[in-house]
């Protein structure tokens, strides 16, 4: 453990679900703080973890780095178990109380969730104090336009959320349907390299020091992204319906095509980038399942799908 860690509990989960950290009270505050909550399949599993790791103290507070299903899945199990509030990135209070889910682009990439209460944001700029510390909230968009990092500058920690993991970072998705976000990640790797960083908590992964290989390894996956554009919308459909596989685990083939066939997201990428090398965004999905197969990551035959284990890359 480095000693910068030390009064957290970083739960390190396997790929479907994002990480969780725990921050533990320090004298005189109301209770721990959880950051990101996984993904809903696992929320037992998340509630049963964090309980443990609480070890009796009261969870005072639940935030979000962003509202991916990943990573905000067990929000409504954690508030009904701990009664603790839920704060969501900035501008995503009242999209969340009024459970705009196309906002939120849940029905557009056909993911699970689970509703949950928006009690309020994190504020950009702002300090949110928890474990004794002053974590400064950082605008991080790039893989999300709403993401936001966590910075406690006096130990060097940075929750760093999706924006930089040891070994890349999110799928850059404003991208696939023609807005901005390559300029953005880039800028976000420009502010970490400013931080006084000593270890970084990702999304996916275990916490890592080397902060300037991971920044050097991000820009050259960020570059060959720029130059390629097509390159990172096929690497992208093809984590989203390795995704579908882990949330599904074993499902019918007509239930998958008509997954592939009716998920707008996909139908939207597949017209920007696809068109060339599919007839239709089910043929693009399918192809790209075919290669999950091949690589072992996912079963097929005529009848169903069934995932393999393995990560889904980001």
């Amino acid at each position: 453990m480095h000693p910068a860690l030390s009064g957290l509990t970083v739960l390190e989960r396997g790929w479907l679900s994002s990480n969780n950290l725990l921050i533990h009270p320090a004298e005189g505050e109301a209770g721990a703080v959880l950051v990101d909550t996984s993904h809903v399949n696992h929320a037992p599993q998340t509630l049963a973890l964090v309980r443990h790791a609480l070890r009796g103290q009261p969870l005072a507070r639940i935030v979000n780095t962003h509202l991916h299903s990943d990573h905000c899945g067990g929000n409504a199990a954690l508030r009904a178990a701990f009664g603790a509030p839920v704060s969501v990135p900035p501008g995503l209070a009242p999209v969340v109380r009024e459970w705009d889910t196309t906002r939120l682009n849940y029905d557009d990439i056909g993911q699970r969730y689970a509703r949950f209460e928006a009690d309020g944001e994190l504020v950009a700029g702002e300090v949110l104090r928890a474990g004794g510390r002053a974590w400064e909230v950082l605008a991080a968009p790039g893989h999300d336009p709403d993401s936001v990092m966590l910075f406690d500058r006096a130990h060097g920690v940075l929750v760093s959320a999706d924006a930089l993991w040891e070994d890349g970072f999110g799928v850059v998705f404003p991208e696939l349907v023609g807005e901005s976000g390559f300029e953005e990640a880039a800028a976000v790797f420009t502010l970490i390299e400013s931080l006084p960083v000593q270890v970084v908590i990702p999304g996916h992964g275990a916490p890592f020091t080397d902060v300037a290989g991971a920044l050097a390894r991000a820009r050259s996956r960020l570059a060959g992204q720029r130059a390629d554009p097509a390159r990172h919308a096929r690497h992208a459909v093809k984590v989203l319906v390795k995704y579908h596989l882990m949330e599904q685990g074993r499902q019918a083939r007509a239930d998958f095509s008509r997954w592939a066939a009716h998920t707008p997201f996909l139908a939207t990428v597949w017209a920007r980038h696809g068109r060339a090398r599919a007839e239709s965004p089910l043929a693009w999905a399918e192809a790209f399942l075919g290669e999950l197969a091949a690589a072992g990551l996912a079963r097929v035959n005529q009848e169903w799908v069934e995932d393999a284990g393995g990560d889904a890359g980001g």
